[in-house]
């Protein structure tokens, strides 16, 4: 069947524009439901949901134990800042241990002897004061980590002040001994505090016991210091106080407690090491001393030489001091590599959780690109097939005229093994299958299209030949009533001819009437008018002097005869059919309009949209096969046709575009037509030269190359019927009436033919266009009997042979002709055959 013209626009367009991804029309994407998420969303979401919460628990885990490893870094640095604690309370222990013997001097002697005791105190109070200033600066950036460690650091720091507070009135305000050795007792107890506030945590006991060895080492040492300030003390007052006793064997008791406790918590080394200690000579004679004193029974302390007695307890209390910094050493080393330990084992941990995190997003985005490049290119390949390879492959098909051509169906662009590569392969077998039917259809379709040509044209060459046959029994018929039955078969057969031509523009080939020269538009509604059975209904209102190219003529001729046909059958008898043609810019417009029965809206648009869009050849299309025919010839040139309900009817208006228009031809172009078999004759009517005569195509048949007398295609009832010249004299065989007025005939009152006959010009080859009835007196007037009996005049038989037997050879000569376009030969070079 034929394609419509539209298709390939149709094509182009999906070329131009956008893949339509809106699969579903009536349906809208909803960010709220899941199954319309787009894929990548879904894969962002299966990737981006795991991996967040998977980084949760990996933050979670990191923090704690970066919440461990600060721990532990605080603790190790709370630990290592011992070194200055403890330097500061041996320092305090020296200061107030000297302080508690030389308050009886302070008391007792004069101004030289304070002045005395006061320079022997200066160098403990400043080898304190130096201890103090290293620990504040070592506590400085400890204070902003640890808000408890702060605050004892800072009560530990206001009992020092309180100390350096009692010195400077030590010599001016009277205190007495309790009050001065309590100031320095609750500095070094202070110190104590802040020297057990490290704290690692519950789920370090061994770091725990670290932090008690050198507190409870530090506490009995602190001990020791209070009996050599009490031994000391009254060593230089040379006698003992009511509660000394009781004191010292308290503070004797706690210190072995304190012992007790630091051997407990301290390792076997630390133990050897302490053993060692209390055998050196030095710590042995200080052991001598003090328990020389306190191991009297019921009876007060023995007294002992302040000399002696300090010179002794000082070495034991150096030695103490060393196994103090050892101990405290151990402690801050084993805290230092816990500390260091976490967070090694911290940064592993992150490490690690970073490596798993990054390694499984990676793998997760390259698989995830994988299927969405997959699922891409599918959905891509998909759409490309469905919306630009299928339909140009189904557009090419439909717009074959020869062999079928062979249609590539290429493969799939996923070429992975995995179920989308199974479904892609599955797309390029449907698109194989759906080209495999389609150029199956095409085959089908073309042999349908070859049938329909083939029919039609033998259909035109039977309908030719009877045409030529009606055309020789109307001449030789001279009964009116039966020479008018013989016009309405010619004109049947000229209908019939043009629903050959409709077969052929079903079947998408181009009609055989053509031209090769312009012809003008009112000749073009002439031969219109020629082809439909009302043509008496038909009045051309104004017809603009435009001319048309002349290879659009045929198929312009076949369009305006379907409207005209349309025009005349579905309005009443009793109206006329007013076409008129203008000028409109660069085209022309044509107007047909009918009092007829009308459309209903919904119907015109419908007729409209057929005629705007040729729809493909179907078996609906038979229903309407002439709107069918107007839009596909209207598609093939260009031309716009629309129908608009008028007053009473409709009205049908083709615009014409200006490529279809052309300058008028020269006259020259065109010999004079002469006039069939008429004899050569002295005295013959002046027939007037007009360029529009002359110029005027074929109203019903194909052009021939032999010239033919040209038969009356009506036009305008009133214009064709009414003669155009006044009656002559001279032989008027050729005349559908009889002879003319200068014959004799039966009766006196028959019409006078016209002199010149009345046709629609000539065809591209120099022969007059028939005009059928246009001499018909049953027509013009009613045949009276006068006129039945009429005499005629035969022409000359050998003439009448001769023009026959030309005519018979030119139509065999043209329907052995392939060519659909034939040539205007010059002026007085007429061929028999015609052939290009």
């Amino acid at each position: 069947m034929g394609v419509g013209p539209d298709t390939v626009n149709e094509v182009s367009q999906h070329r131009r524009r956008r893949f339509d991804v809106r699969v579903v029309a009536h349906r809208r994407r909803s960010p709220l439901r899941l199954q319309d998420w787009r894929m990548r969303t879904k894969l962002a979401t299966v990737l981006v949901i795991p991996s967040v919460a998977f980084l949760v628990l990996a933050a979670v885990q990191t923090q704690e134990l970066v919440g461990r490893a600060s721990t532990l870094g605080n603790f190790a640095a709370q630990v290592g800042i011992g070194r200055e604690i403890t330097n500061l309370m041996h320092q305090l222990q020296q200061e107030r241990d000297r302080t508690a013997g030389e308050l009886f001097a302070l008391r007792v002697a004069g101004a030289d002897g304070v002045d005395a005791a006061v320079g022997a105190l200066r160098p403990y109070r400043l080898a304190s004061d130096q201890a103090e200033q290293a620990l504040r600066d070592a506590a400085e950036p400890l204070t902003d980590d640890d808000s408890a460690w702060a605050d004892t650091y800072a009560v530990a720091a206001q009992a020092y002040q309180q100390v350096d507070y009692m010195r400077d009135v030590l010599t001016t305000v009277v205190l007495s001994d309790d009050t001065v050795l309590g100031n320095y007792h609750r500095a070094i107890d202070a110190l104590l505090t802040l020297l057990a506030q490290p704290t690692p945590g519950a789920d370090r006991p061994e770091l725990s016991d670290a932090v008690l060895r050198y507190v409870q080492f530090a506490r009995a040492k602190e001990l020791s210091s209070r009996l050599r300030a009490e031994l000391y003390a009254a060593a230089r007052a040379r006698t003992y106080g009511d509660t000394t006793a009781a004191e010292l064997t308290e503070l004797r008791s706690r210190q072995f407690t304190a012992l007790g406790t630091f051997r407990v918590a301290a390792t076997n080394a630390q133990v050897a090491r302490y053993d060692r200690l209390s055998q050196d000579p030095s710590f042995a004679e200080a052991s001598r001393l003090e328990e020389r004193a306190l191991t009297q029974g019921t009876t007060a302390p023995r007294l002992l030489r302040a000399d002696d007695w300090w010179t002794a307890s000082e070495a034991r209390h150096e030695l103490l001091r060393e196994v103090e910094n050892e101990v405290l050493a151990a402690s801050a080393a084993q805290a230092d590599q816990a500390s260091s330990r976490q967070l090694r084992e911290t940064l592993l941990v992150v490490g690690v959780v970073i490596t798993v995190l990054l390694g499984a997003v990676l793998i997760s985005v390259l698989i995830g690109r994988s299927l969405a490049r997959s699922i891409r290119q599918l959905r891509s390949q998909a759409l490309r097939i469905a919306q630009v390879e299928l339909p140009e492959a189904l557009a090419r098909l439909r717009s074959v005229s020869g062999g079928v051509p062979n249609i590539d169906v290429a493969p799939a662009v996923v070429r992975s093994l995995d179920e989308i590569g199974e479904l892609a392969e599955a797309f390029v077998a449907v698109h194989r299958s759906a080209v495999g039917v389609a150029v199956e259809q095409a085959v089908m379709r073309r042999n349908v299209n070859a049938m329909f040509v083939n029919l039609a044209r033998r259909s035109q060459v039977l309908v030719e030949r009877q045409l030529e046959l009606l055309d020789d029994l109307e001449r030789e018929e001279g009964d009116p009533d039966q020479l008018e039955n013989l016009f309405k078969l010619d004109h049947l057969a000229a209908r019939m001819r043009r629903n050959d031509e409709s077969l052929l523009v079903l079947a998408g080939s181009e009609s055989s009437r053509r031209w090769n020269r312009p012809i003008g538009l009112g000749a073009v509604l002439l031969a219109a008018s020629a082809e439909i059975e009302q043509y008496q209904r038909v009045r051309h209102e104004a017809v603009a002097d435009l001319h048309l190219v002349g290879h659009a003529v045929g198929e312009l001729v076949h369009l305006l005869a379907e409207l005209l046909e349309n025009a005349t059958a579905f309005s009443r008898p009793d109206t006329v059919v007013q076409v008129m043609a203008r000028a409109d810019g660069t085209g022309a417009v044509i107007e047909i309009a009918d009092q007829g029965l009308g459309m209903t809206p919904n119907a015109l648009a419908e007729a409209n949209e057929v005629l705007a869009k040729p729809p493909a050849a179907d078996v609906g299309t038979v229903e309407r096969m002439g709107l069918f025919v107007v839009s596909h010839l209207a598609a093939r040139h260009g031309i716009e046709v629309r129908l608009h309900g008028g007053a009473g009817g409709l009205v049908a208006r083709v615009r014409l575009p200006g490529a279809l228009l052309a300058a008028a031809p020269p006259p020259s172009l065109d010999p004079p037509p002469s006039r069939r078999g008429l004899p050569a004759e002295a005295h013959r009517p002046s027939v007037p030269s007009s360029p529009d005569l002359a110029e005027l195509p074929v109203a019903g048949r194909r052009p021939v190359s032999v010239p033919r007398q040209p038969r009356p295609v009506p036009v305008r009832a009133e214009d064709v019927l009414a003669p155009a010249v006044p009656a002559s004299t001279g032989s008027g065989w050729w005349s559908r009436e009889g002879p003319s007025a200068g014959v004799s005939t039966a009766g006196a009152g028959a019409p006078a033919p016209p002199a010149v006959p009345v046709t629609a010009g000539t065809n591209d080859r120099g022969l007059p266009l028939r005009v059928p009835m246009a001499q018909l007196s049953a027509v013009t007037q009613p045949a009276g009997p006068q006129q039945r009996q009429s005499t005629r005049h035969d022409p000359d038989p050998d003439a009448v042979g001769g023009m026959l037997s030309r005519l018979y050879s030119g139509v065999r000569r043209a329907e052995a002709e392939e060519t659909t376009e034939i040539p205007v030969p010059p002026p007085g070079m007429w061929n028999q055959g015609g052939q290009q």
